[in-house]
């Protein structure tokens, strides 16, 4: 694997997305977004993770975050892997989920393909974290990450986006997720 997509700085700022496998749209209901909002904000409160910027599409993740603990890669293993496991549960025990027996016969083929799993895979193993090494930098990524929505045609507007910090910027809106903007 190449370096510039490794974790470098333990302690710096970096920019990662990261999806479903095969992107799936598995984000279109509440409680799957609700699932990945309260495991974020879970490791800000308790693992040390401060968001400055992210953006929940319907298939993958958008993050601007930083390991106050020195272990982003090991931050994101342990949100993906917890994440992984409820989510899968969710969808599998949905009786509303109109498409539960294709996604978990997606997820389950993906994982028979990865040796790294033993039942189903729900994340692409990569992440392609960019470390955010200046003011110019932050900045275009959470423009990437607010506009992220209006380029996929959901809203015309970021802040129009529900899962988006851009509410929290734009609005002081902290209802969704409290980030860490100071």
């Amino acid at each position: 694997m190449s370096e510039k997509y490794k974790f470098g700085e333990k302690s710096g700022a970096y920019f990662i997305s990261f999806a479903t496998v095969n992107w799936i749209d598995v984000f279109t209901r509440d409680l799957y977004f609700s699932t990945i909002t309260e495991s974020l904000d879970f490791c800000r409160k308790n693992k040390g993770m401060e968001i400055y910027g992210y953006c929940i599409m319907h298939s993958h993740v958008h993050l601007i975050f930083r390991s106050a603990l020195g272990d982003p890669s090991g931050l994101i293993r342990d949100f993906k892997g917890f994440t992984s496991k409820k989510l899968l549960k969710l969808i599998e025990e949905n009786p509303q989920e109109s498409r539960k027996e294709w996604m978990l016969w997606m997820f389950e083929r993906a994982g028979k393909k990865n040796s790294n799993v033993t039942f189903r895979q729900f994340w692409q193993q990569n992440n392609h974290p960019i470390e955010i090494w200046s003011l110019k930098v932050f900045e275009q990524k959470l423009n990437y990450i607010h506009n992220n929505p209006v380029e996929a045609g959901f809203v015309t507007d970021p802040i129009e986006w529900k899962y988006s910090s851009a509410r929290n910027y734009g609005n002081n809106d902290h209802t969704i997720l409290e980030i860490d903007i100071n």
